[in-house]
C-alpha cells in the first residue's frame, strides 16, 4: 500500500467532522488515536454476528469467538516479535498490564531490602505499581534521572543499579518529552546484576517499538487504543520462564485447571493471567489494527510522522515565549511545550475553539513537570492521518493563542 495521506485520512471517518464550525485538527493521539474503518467495521461484525463467550463453549459461536480470539494473540505476538504465543497475555490495558506484573513478579522476586529503579521520565502507570510494590514489600525505590534536553542520564547506572536490584522500569517513548532512550546499557546493566526490565511501550510501539525478544525485554506492556485499536484492550508480553514462577494476579473463570475447596490448580500459559471474560472482540479489533499499520507500512508511518515532527518543532520553536520540552535527537512525533506569560489550559481551550485539539496539563508525568519547575504542559502529538497543512494550522493557532493571552 502507497503511503497516500489523503487516501489514509479517508480511512478514519472521525476526521470528516467538524468542531466548533471548523474541520477537526487532531494532534492527540498521544492519548488515544482515533480508529480506522476497517477496525470499526470489525467491531461491529463481531457484536452482530459472532458475540459469544470463549473457550467455554462447545457451540459454533463460541468456538468461531475463541478462534478469532486466539489467531489475535498469535497477530500481537507476530507484531511485537515474541517468540512464543503463551508469553502474550491480553490484558484490559497497559496499566493493567503493569500492575499485573507488580503485584505478581514482586510476590515472587521481591524481599525487604531489595530496590526497584525508574526513570524520571515515566508515566504514573509505570511508577504508582512500582512504588505500591516497594511499599508492600520493604523495598527501596531509586529513579534514574535525566536532564534538561529529556536524555536519561546513563552515567548515574553505575550508582543505582547494584546486587539489591530486582527490576528496572523504564519507557521505550516518553509520552511527555517524545524521548525514545537507548535502552541497551540499561538492559544490559539490569541484567548483569541479575535484575529484570519491564518497559513500557504505549508510545514505543506506535512509533517502531516492540521487537521485545530480539531487544532483551523480560517484560513488556501496551495499549491497544494508542496503536489505532480501540480502548479496553492491552497486552503484557513475558518471558515464559518469569510468568511460569509468578503467581496468578486474579482469580476466577477460565485461569484455573481444577478447582476443590482443598486446593486449585492454575492452567498453563497464557491463560494462568485471563481471569474472567477477555475482551474478546477488543483483541480481534487490535489485531485488525496491526494489519492497517501493518498494510500502510511501519517504516512508511515512521518516516511521515517523523517528517511532520521535524516542520513542527521548528514552527512553534519560531514562536516569541515558546519553550519546547524534549529536545533529544531522536524521539517519537510528540511535541510538548509552553509559552511564557500563558497558562496551557488557556491555549488549549482557544485551540479547541479552532477546532484543533492537543493535550494540556501534567500528562499523567508530575514527576516530569516537577523536573522542569512548572505545573503543565501543552502536547502536540502527531498521528499516521497528520498533514502538513494541519502542523501549519496548529503553529497559526497557538499564534492567535498567545496574541489573546498576552
Amino acid at each position: 500500500m502507497a503511503f497516500d495521506i489523503e487516501h489514509i485520512r479517508r480511512d478514519f471517518p472521525i476526521l470528516q467532522r467538524t468542531v466548533n464550525n471548523r474541520p477537526l485538527v487532531y494532534f492527540d493521539s498521544g492519548a488515544t488515536a482515533q480508529k480506522p474503518l476497517t477496525v470499526i467495521e470489525r467491531g461491529d461484525e463481531l457484536m452482530r454476528m459472532y458475540n459469544a463467550n470463549i473457550h467455554r463453549g462447545v457451540h459454533h459461536l463460541s468456538g468461531k469467538m475463541t478462534e478469532m480470539y486466539e489467531e489475535a494473540r498469535e497477530c500481537v505476538r507476530r507484531f511485537i516479535g515474541a517468540r512464543e504465543r503463551e508469553e502474550v497475555i491480553l490484558t484490559s490495558g497497559a496499566t493493567a498490564s503493569i500492575n499485573l506484573v507488580a503485584y505478581a513478579w514482586s510476590e515472587r522476586f521481591l524481599h525487604e531490602g531489595d530496590n526497584i529503579v525508574v526513570s524520571e521520565m515515566e508515566h504514573h502507570s509505570n511508577i504508582v505499581p512500582w512504588q505500591m510494590a516497594a511499599e508492600r514489600k520493604g523495598a527501596e525505590l531509586r529513579v534514574l534521572p535525566f536532564d534538561d534536553s529529556g536524555a536519561l542520564r546513563m552515567e548515574c547506572l553505575d550508582s543505582l543499579i547494584d546486587d539489591r536490584t530486582r527490576l528496572v522500569a523504564v519507557t521505550e517513548a516518553s509520552n511527555t518529552l517524545g524521548t525514545c532512550p537507548d535502552l541497551d546499557p540499561i538492559i544490559a546493566k539490569a541484567h548483569a546484576v541479575g535484575a529484570v526490565v519491564m518497559v513500557d511501550g504505549c508510545q514505543g510501539i506506535v512509533h517502531g517499538g516492540g521487537m521485545v525478544a530480539e531487544r532483551g525485554y523480560d517484560f513488556y506492556a501496551m495499549s491497544g487504543h494508542k496503536l489505532y485499536g480501540p480502548t479496553g484492550i492491552g497486552v503484557l508480553y513475558g518471558r515464559r520462564e518469569l510468568l511460569e514462577a509468578m503467581p496468578p494476579f486474579m482469580g476466577g473463570g477460565d485461569m484455573v485447571d481444577k478447582v476443590t475447596f482443598a486446593k486449585t490448580t492454575y492452567a498453563p500459559l497464557p491463560l494462568k493471567y485471563e481471569a474472567g471474560t477477555s475482551n474478546f472482540i477488543g483483541a480481534v479489533c487490535l489485531a485488525e489494527a496491526m494489519a492497517y499499520v501493518e498494510r500502510v507500512g511501519v517504516e512508511a508511518i515512521e518516516r511521515h510522522e517523523q517528517y511532520l515532527l521535524g516542520v513542527m518543532t521548528e514552527r512553534l520553536g519560531a514562536i516569541e515565549g515558546l519553550r519546547i520540552y524534549g529536545t533529544t535527537e531522536h524521539k517519537c512525533p510528540i511535541v510538548s511545550f509552553t509559552v511564557e506569560g500563558t497558562h496551557p489550559y488557556d491555549v488549549g481551550m482557544i485551540l479547541d475553539k479552532l477546532g484543533i485539539a492537543i493535550r494540556t496539563g501534567h500528562h499523567c508525568a508530575e514527576p516530569v513537570m516537577t523536573h522542569y519547575g512548572i505545573t503543565g504542559m501543552c502536547r502536540a502529538s502527531i498521528g499516521v492521518y497528520n498533514t502538513l497543512e494541519e502542523v501549519d494550522i496548529l503553529a497559526r493557532g497557538v499564534e492567535r493563542a498567545v496574541r489573546m493571552l498576552k
